[in-house]
């Protein structure tokens, strides 16, 4: 936008509008989240990071680009969290090492003699977690590399129904996944409707299409982490004006197909994975939303709470920060802490009332000042994770060890996994005699003041603490602790 006739301009970048193809996560603390963008290249940056303008004050943008043209997959060698494969439209993969710069080119040529190898857009890689100098990638036909991308051997015969002319290639493999389980128990899928495994590290492949819809763009397969024999795979009909949710699991190598998310809209269904803690937890991604299973894939739920409505192109799960990280075409990225979520399973979904334990937090002196009368004061980032199994007032009492009730508060909450905000204030009434409480048996060195915040409230010193959660007569209570 312009106030001079085009003199100056102000970018105006919010909301964010980015159009992601593919997210993928290293394993550094905090980790960093990689994303292949349409239009805007390869980007990465911490996981930590909070879309603001804060950083238009040190002119450092927290997410930097990798590479440009239309970002594609990302693969990451966490062995040392440096070495990433990635690249843009149409199979233009490089290795790159990101501490020093350092870029190959990697994409396999076809022989001399035969013919050129189609790429898909988006083409698909996979560095098998065995042993990460493998890595793969699909055109037509499947090649793996032994050697980090140095060199590629051919290890199918075209796994399509075969090129047609066009103004993009067609008739190219889409997706391609290893099972962590085994090592050459390979799946691929193409955008003409094939599905096909390999046992034997691609020396051998066979059709597994049968029972599965014809002719569709296959979005995703997923050789699961927890039985070898289980297969899920999405499929996509939106070219051909079928918007169906087609979402299928095979529990013998795809040699037959069940439907599963019965229960899911018509959406076109772009990307399906497993929770890596929990084996029931299925995240499908599809074009208007993102939606979770807990019972391997029968029903669904629908998981939009602070997500638009917007399409879900890929998906992942960080193993160890246990957080989702959703990579959508038009809003970037979310995240979301899934590791209440990965404790619940449908038998407690009858309970009246759950409620699941809760990290250490580490105190502040900063909690509800500022450092300046034009800054916002800072509140502890805090709040108690709780199931109900029917909407109702759910009320909150915190205590010392001791039994003093220290804070109060009830909320109306709505059926279902919610979070009971509290920023780790205590009652003004009850600051004397929780003042008593700290300082018994302490000497006159030690005794604690409390003090009135910036804020005008007094908040929680470091120890251990009771939370009471009720509702409609049931109570449960946890531990919590202040470091």
């Amino acid at each position: 936008i312009s106030y001079d006739d085009g003199e100056l301009w102000t970018k105006c970048n919010s909301p964010a509008v980015g159009q992601f193809y593919y997210v993928n996560v290293d394993m550094e603390e905090p980790y960093n989240i990689y994303g292949g963008l349409q239009d805007n290249g390869v980007w990465v940056g911490s996981s930590n990071y909070k879309a603001s303008n804060r950083w238009h004050n040190t002119g450092q943008y927290p997410y930097k680009s990798v590479m440009g043209g239309d970002g594609m997959q990302i693969a990451i060698d966490t062995r040392d969290n440096q070495t990433i494969y990635t690249g843009y439209q149409f199979g233009n993969y490089f290795r790159i090492n990101q501490r020093t710069g350092k870029r190959k080119y990697i994409t396999p040529k076809h022989e001399l003699g035969d013919r050129p190898l189609r790429w898909n857009w988006q083409t698909p890689i996979h560095l098998s977690i065995h042993n990460q100098d493998i890595l793969y990638m699909g055109s037509n036909k499947v090649h793996r590399s032994m050697k980090q991308g140095d060199d590629f051997e051919t290890i199918s015969d075209d796994l399509t129904h075969g090129g047609k002319k066009g103004d993009v290639a067609y008739g190219t493999l889409t997706c391609l996944h290893e099972s962590s389980l085994k090592f050459g128990l390979l799946y691929v899928g193409s955008d003409d409707g094939r599905v096909h495994v390999s046992k034997d590290g691609g020396n051998n492949w066979a059709d597994i299409s049968k029972g599965l819809p014809a002719d569709m763009w296959v979005t995703r397969i997923q050789a699961s982490a927890y039985e070898k024999s289980v297969v899920y795979v999405s499929l996509n009909g939106y070219r051909w004006d079928d918007f169906q949710s087609y979402l299928y699991r095979s529990d013998d190598y795809g040699s037959t197909w069940t439907k599963i998310g019965t229960d899911l809209p018509e959406e076109p269904i772009n990307v399906v994975k497993e929770d890596p803690k929990n084996e029931d937890i299925l995240y499908v991604g599809s074009d208007h939303g993102l939606y979770v299973s807990l019972n391997q894939g029968k029903t669904f739920m629908l998981l939009n709470k602070d997500l638009p409505a917007v399409a879900v192109h890929d998906l992942v799960v960080h193993p160890k920060a246990n957080e989702l990280v959703v990579a959508t075409h038009g809003r970037s990225f979310y995240k979301a802490d899934v590791s209440t979520l990965q404790q619940l399973d449908l038998d407690q979904l009858k309970e009246t009332l759950l409620v699941f334990e809760v990290d250490k937090i580490r105190h502040s002196s900063f909690w509800g000042n500022s450092w300046s009368k034009w800054s916002e004061t800072s509140k502890p980032k805090f709040s108690l994770p709780f199931y109900i199994a029917n909407a109702g007032s759910v009320r909150v009492t915190v205590k010392t060890k001791s039994g003093l009730v220290l804070y109060q508060s009830s909320q109306d909450f709505a059926k279902g996994l919610n979070w009971f905000p509290y920023e780790l204030m205590l009652d003004a009434k009850k600051v004397k005699a929780y003042e008593k409480g700290l300082n018994e048996d302490k000497k006159e060195a030690e005794i604690v003041k409390l003090k009135k915040a910036d804020d005008g409230n007094f908040y929680l010193q470091p120890g251990k603490y009771e939370a009471v959660v009720s509702v409609s007569g049931v109570e449960e209570t946890i531990q919590f602790e202040i470091e």
